[in-house]
């Protein structure tokens, strides 16, 4: 997937790793960008910073039909997406850390909505033109708790795991109809949904600006896996090495962080 000259849509774009990726891609020449945000005037101020061709959108991605809508406005205007970052997503603590059951309904099927079904609703807007043209490409921002596990949050590791699931089926169903996949799946990154105490207790935290490197990186190779924090791929070798082993790890390392935090 190469960048220069293609129209990219970018949900979740007017700040955080959004917003990285949005100048990233201004740099590497693409043709136009849309800014999609559910904070519509942050969406429109900073798509007024990229390529002239540029556009911001309040969008919210809990809603399947305001993707659709997001997804004709691009086709109308711009005649196709070449990328379609699907990269708008919610974090939820479990209320009581003690208990992994204590989020309520509401808090899961809002995560369920953002996390996972945010994913399917653009493929499903954008995939029959990019099939038509037979070529296109979705970036899903999924995270490493999608490979591993957000202590502390049961509803952002089961919706992430889904969100990956659902990448996975994406890709190989589709490839042979000239239609790319990858996801992006960093760990500590300093964004909002980064709790500013926890930055101590992680584990290398990168800037937004180094994740849209890696992923411009990772989408010129056309790699699926495109994992920022190069320790991860040794935790999933860990993971699926010895499973057992690696419960009993992510058990110590909870009490740790617990001790830390308190």
């Amino acid at each position: 997937m190469q960048i220069r000259d293609s129209i990219i849509v970018v949900t979740g774009g007017a700040s955080g790793i959004g917003r990285a990726l949005c100048q990233r891609f201004h740099q590497e020449g693409a043709a136009g960008i849309v800014v999609a945000d559910l904070d519509g005037r942050k969406a429109t101020d900073l798509a007024a910073t990229l390529c002239p061709n540029s556009i911001g959108i309040a969008c919210d991605v809990s809603d399947g039909e305001a993707i659709i809508r997001l997804v004709r406005l691009t086709e109308e205007r711009y005649g196709r997406i070449d990328l379609f970052c699907s990269n708008a997503g919610i974090g939820s603590a479990d209320p009581d850390p003690s208990d992994a059951t204590s989020a309520d309904a509401t808090s899961w099927d809002r995560c369920w909505r953002v996390n996972v079904m945010a994913h399917v609703h653009a493929a499903r807007a954008a995939l029959p033109g990019m099939q038509a043209r037979g070529s296109g490409w979705f970036l899903h921002t999924v995270s490493a708790a999608g490979l591993l596990v957000q202590i502390g949050s049961a509803s952002y590791t089961a919706t992430k795991h889904a969100a990956l699931g659902f990448a996975q089926s994406l890709a190989i169903t589709h490839r042979d109809r000239g239609i790319g996949v990858s996801v992006l799946c960093p760990q500590a990154v300093a964004t909002a949904m980064l709790p500013a105490g926890d930055a101590p207790l992680l584990d290398n935290v990168l800037t937004p600006e180094d994740v849209a490197d890696c992923t411009v990186q990772g989408l010129s190779e056309g790699r699926f896996m495109i994992l920022p924090h190069p320790q991860v791929t040794t935790y999933v070798q860990q993971r699926a090495a010895d499973t057992d082993r690696w419960v009993g790890g992510m058990v110590k390392l909870r009490r740790r962080l617990l001790t830390k935090a308190t």
